[in-house]
């Protein structure tokens, strides 16, 4: 039977309360499965915001990032799902500066930072949370970034019939290997399409991301600048204290990785070139950390300094509101090695 296997465990006094469970894949940029857990080409899922640097590739390809002057840093958050900090909105209202648009463009709905410092910073100073502190804004200034370069009507590009969107989907058909046509298309949390894949195919696309076997000249380059952005500026991609942010900055430029909600999470190994996708079954955000760094130890290539900075989020101690502890969250995956 296609059954998920146990990824991490809820611990009371000793004893497993509770179980999440979920699937893993990784797999060279052939495609070649290396090791498993649970049933990673049956189980599907929409890819939510770990699809983000592929959605960033028809962004950089075109040509934009040169003529409107974008720099490393700000290619990096077209690739983020960031905390809403300074630096991060900040990046944000500079491209949009250099595309000629303002913040009223942008499409993704809006939400408190989700860095909790600078969600208090703005209730104090009386100001509203806008679009710009969307942890998607970054991701939809590289859309209309693209749509400034094809020279289209920015009103609809968030709609999958938008070419901005079109060649966003071809970005992921081609990089999960995936025809077009088989990719089920729902609606994100930001309000654009988002792409039902396997875990197996996403995991896929993580390992091209690092090895573009087979792909174009052009694609290759692209796939290069995308991920050195991210693994350059860490800070970019999520922000303080959140897993993407501190892994790859505790292994500079050993990792590429990309959360996303309902518990998706991908990440690729320039040096072995594989990519990996871990998806819990639940959804739940509490279990990702765990389930991600269960797998990431199983794969020795981190150092036990490079280690330090990442026990804590690889077992979380849980306390009571006596602030007794009382147990913890930690990794159960065990994998499967083919």
């Amino acid at each position: 039977m296609n059954r998920s296997a146990e990824l991490v465990h809820v611990t009371r006094g000793g004893r497993v309360e509770s179980v999440h469970y979920g699937d893993v894949a990784i797999v060279d940029a052939t495609g070649r499965l290396i090791a498993y857990a649970g049933a990673p080409k049956e189980k599907f899922a929409f890819w939510r915001s770990s699809a983000k640097p592929f959605q960033a590739m028809p962004v950089v390809e075109s040509g934009a990032v040169e003529e409107y002057g974008i720099t490393e840093k700000e290619m990096a958050i077209f690739c983020a799902s960031h905390n809403g900090e300074i630096f991060h909105t900040d990046a944000v209202e500079s491209i949009l500066k250099k595309i000629g648009l303002n913040p009223s463009y942008l499409q993704c709905g809006y939400h408190d930072p989700l860095y909790a410092p600078r969600a208090a910073e703005l209730k104090a100073a009386g100001i509203k949370a806008s679009e710009i502190h969307c942890n998607c804004s970054g991701k939809h200034s590289g859309m209309l970034t693209l749509n400034q370069k094809k020279g289209a009507d920015p009103s609809y590009y968030t709609e999958l019939r938008h070419p901005v969107q079109q060649a966003m989907l071809q970005s992921v058909s081609e990089f999960t290997g995936v025809d077009k046509e088989d990719i089920p298309i729902g609606i994100d949390g930001c309000g654009v399409p988002v792409h039902g894949l396997s875990v197996y195919n996403m995991a896929v696309a993580w390992a091209r991301l690092v090895n573009p076997v087979g792909m174009s000249d052009k694609r290759q380059e692209t796939a290069k600048r995308i991920r050195t952005a991210m693994m350059n500026h860490p800070e970019m991609i999520a922000g303080t204290g959140r897993l993407c942010s501190v892994l790859m900055s505790a292994a500079p430029g050993k990792i590429v990785a990309k959360s996303g909600a309902e518990a998706v999470y991908g990440f690729a190994i320039p040096e072995l070139g594989w990519g990996m996708s871990v998806k819990t079954a639940d959804g739940g955000s509490r279990a990702t950390n765990a389930a991600v760094l269960g797998v990431l130890r199983q794969l020795h290539i981190l150092n036990e300094k490079e280690w330090e900075t990442l026990l804590p989020y690889e077992v979380r101690t849980l306390r009571n509101h006596r602030n007794d502890i009382i147990g913890e969250i930690k990794p159960a995956v065990e994998l499967v090695w083919l």
